[in-house]
Formats: C-alpha cells, sequence, structure tokens
C-alpha cells in the first residue's frame, strides 16, 4: 500500500506537490471514483488508477541509464562530493543505486535500479557479465601488453585477473578493454603493471547496454524493454 501521491510521484507525474494539485483538480480517479485526497493508501498492484481517464501502469521497478560525468561520486553519503543522484530528477531518485560504481573520474556508462536481485545478479563473480571501456594511455600501447591483458595479470589480489581482452583504439595511446570481472580500480592497475598509466577511462558497455551516444554527460533516459530484457538475459 502507498499514498496517491507518491504512486503518481514514482510513475512520473511530477513532484509531490504537483500530483496533490491534481488530485485537487479532480482528474485522478481510484477504481472509477474521482479521489478526493492525495493521501489515501492505495494497492498499487490491484487498485486501477486513472489521470484524465488514462490507465497508469504501476512501474515497481525502475531501470535508466546515465552518462556519467567526471568528478561526480557513485555514493549518496559522502561529504562534500557530489552525487550522481543529484544529477537525476525523478521522485524517486534516492531508492535508486548504480549497478556498479565508477570512480570519481570515470566517465561513462551508469545503469541506475532499484532492482536489488537484477543488481545481485549482474555484479555476481560467477557471471563474468563484460564490461567494455575507452582508456587513455600516458604511454603508447605495446604488444607485449596486449598479450599480457588476455593472460591475466598479478594486480597484487590473492590471485591474478581473469584474461581481459585489450585492442588498441585510433591511436597508439587509445585503447578499448573488455573486463569479465570487476575488482577495484581494476584497468588502472592492470596498466600499472605494465608500466603504463590511464589518464582518462570511460565505459562505454554492460552486458547488451550500450552508452547512448545522444546522452551529454550528465544526462540519462529509461532503459528500453528490449534492453531490459537483455539484461535478464532474456534473449
Amino acid at each position: 500500500m502507498m499514498r496517491l501521491d507518491r504512486f503518481l510521484g514514482e510513475n512520473g507525474f511530477g513532484t509531490r506537490q504537483e500530483c496533490k494539485k491534481m488530485i485537487r483538480n479532480g482528474r485522478v480517479k481510484v477504481n472509477n471514483c474521482i479521489a478526493k485526497e492525495s493521501d489515501i493508501r492505495i494497492n498499487e498492484e490491484n487498485d486501477v488508477i486513472t489521470v484524465d481517464n488514462v490507465l497508469i501502469e504501476y512501474e515497481k521497478f525502475h531501470y535508466l541509464m546515465l552518462n556519467k560525468p567526471k568528478d561526480y561520486v557513485c555514493s549518496a553519503h559522502e561529504l562534500g562530493q557530489e552525487s550522481i543522484l543529484s544529477l537525476i530528477h525523478e521522485t524517486y531518485a534516492l531508492d535508486l543505486f548504480p549497478i556498479g560504481r565508477l570512480d570519481k573520474d570515470t566517465v561513462g556508462l551508469l545503469i541506475l535500479t532499484n532492482d536489488g536481485q537484477l543488481s545481485h545478479m549482474l555484479l555476481a563473480p560467477s557471471k563474468h557479465v563484460e564490461k567494455e571501456y575507452e582508456v587513455q594511455l600516458r604511454e603508447e600501447l605495446r604488444e607485449e601488453t596486449i598479450e599480457a591483458f588476455a593472460c591475466g595479470i598479478d594486480i597484487g589480489d590473492d590471485k591474478p585477473t581473469l584474461p581481459a581482452q585489450l585492442v588498441q583504439g585510433a591511436t597508439s595511446k587509445e585503447a578499448l578493454v573488455t573486463l569479465h570481472e570487476g575488482r577495484f580500480h581494476q584497468i588502472k592497475r592492470m596498466f600499472e603493471a605494465c608500466n603504463n598509466e590511464v589518464i582518462g577511462l570511460k565505459r562505454i558497455r554492460m552486458k547488451n547496454i550500450v552508452l547512448d551516444e545522444n546522452l551529454e554527460p550528465g544526462s540519462y533516459r529509461k532503459l528500453s524493454e528490449e534492453e531490459i530484457r537483455g539484461l535478464k538475459g532474456n534473449e
């Protein structure tokens, strides 16, 4: 059960105040009866809610693609730091969390959701979900580094990294890296072990989700039903 104004807000009808105004103006019906109060409790899964006589389907889970800009952190609780959640203008923003964090200075694709089961599935080490990154390097990429990535690298953890795909990009100081795991600062540490330094890092893909080239840094959009099905492994 939830308040009617919260239900409307979570389904994209604006702020709590905007939703209350819609209700006061008689635009909202619950089970074919005009709602009188904004704080009435509804069963979001069974009650029939309409706005201007259009049926509103309840969205229990939300899935967004964000093009993360530099200097934003993925936590909402780091004092003095700009959080990625401040970029989300939906009423349910504080319920969201990223599937796989990015460092403060790393940019690109973030998937935000409130679907804990999906997050757990995608981040489970046994799943080996692919993540692809564009990398800018301090030094030129060497062939022996490509070979080392393909074999796995000792970065000081209990065991070497899994093999990763590394190919040169448009220049000898640019590269594409595909990982099948997600260790702390993994790409930076792998290149450091190969006597090179990462000076720019951008995630461009996670599983089937490719960063939308139309999204400016700091912008976001909802995932399509097809993208969601792909994430869940249903296609």
